[in-house]
């Protein structure tokens, strides 16, 4: 930036020097804290922590999910199963701060899925709610290169269909109680150029608490005549996110993050009376996340990129382009 000096004239005539070397200071010192002021809307798969006292954060997400193949048990990449899965969703994140270091989050889930020639939901369904907790466990000192730790604690409310349904598309839902947790840690450094580097390190946890009860055709995969009951594996994810500032409105984001889950558990007897007695098949996978975020303002911004799942075992190839909109009230 090219800043010209102005001329301070005292009432004698005589030039300040030193008001104009003041006035120099104070226009590069507020062009160097503008950028440094940095906006993000937060990347698309890393959770984010606490936010500001008496602050309402939301958050929708809309994604579609298209497979492309699928991974066996020994990590090798196949073609797709037809007639393949395809789904539209919608997560909503909603947060609000009850104090500077605690928070409380909820997240709206409605999803609307199908399978060319076999099947589609019943209009859009709901999913399980997750709320969970927040407490900020270290406050950030960029200064001393000191992160934030926040701790999520939480349950998933199995408020989505998973039994009796009209059409197997329908099961959205596990009908069990899911506690999960997590730890997070973030990180902001300034680059040369006075760009913004944030750094997110996250690990979640769950793990099922109940169990559900199952008739008929469930999201278990049972069929017409069951009845026994199931219970979801445990499951997690770790992961880091970058957002490096391009300016202070645009961001370039990326997530790296590893999936695992623990087959299902499924229990029960079938409509000719057999006794089933069955764990599903463990399985994992790794995803990359690019983006783009653009921020109006602190308050406004939105993210478009796309996950893609590029290696696991006994799970699907996708790729999920998406967008979000982040507002704060």
């Amino acid at each position: 930036m090219r800043v010209r000096l102005k001329q301070w004239v005292y009432a004698g005539g005589k030039v300040s020097v030193r008001k104009a070397l003041v006035c120099f200071l104070a226009s590069t010192g507020s062009f160097a804290s503008a950028h440094a002021d940095q906006w993000y809307t937060g990347s698309l798969v890393s959770p984010s922590g606490t936010t500001r006292e008496g602050v309402l954060n939301v958050e929708p997400y809309y994604s579609y999910s298209q497979p492309l193949g699928s991974f066996d048990a020994h990590g090798r990449a196949g073609p797709a199963s037809h007639p393949m899965q395809r789904m539209f969703s919608n997560s909503t994140l909603w947060k609000y701060g009850i104090s500077q270091d605690f928070s409380i989050q909820l997240h709206t889930i409605v999803d609307y899925g199908w399978k060319h020639a076999d099947g589609h939901s019943h209009g859009p369904k709901t999913g399980d709610v997750p709320f969970d907790l927040i407490y900020r466990l270290v406050r950030p000192d960029p200064k001393h290169y000191i992160p934030a730790f926040n701790l999520f604690v939480g349950m998933i409310f199995p408020t989505g269909d998973y039994k009796k349904l009209g059409d197997k598309q329908d099961g959205v839902g596990s009908g069990a109680y899911v506690f999960r947790f997590a730890l997070t840690e973030q990180s902001t450094y300034t680059l040369p150029g006075n760009h913004e580097l944030r750094l997110r390190v996250w690990n979640w946890f769950r793990r099922a608490v109940t169990s559900a009860k199952l008739t008929d055709v469930t999201s278990y995969g049972t069929a017409h005549g069951f009845r026994g009951r199931g219970q979801p594996g445990m499951s997690g994810q770790t992961g880091f996110s970058l957002e490096y500032g391009l300016s202070q409105k645009w961001v370039l984001a990326m997530d790296l993050a590893r999936d695992w889950s623990n087959g299902s558990m499924l229990r029960g007897h079938d409509s000719n009376g057999n006794y089933i007695h069955k764990t599903g098949s463990a399985g994992t996978d790794w995803q990359i996340a690019p983006a783009f975020e653009y921020n109006w303002n602190p308050r406004w911004g939105v993210i478009v990129g796309s996950a893609f799942y590029f290696a696991g075992h006994n799970k699907s190839i996708q790729v999920s382009p998406q967008f979000a909109v982040n507002a704060m009230f």
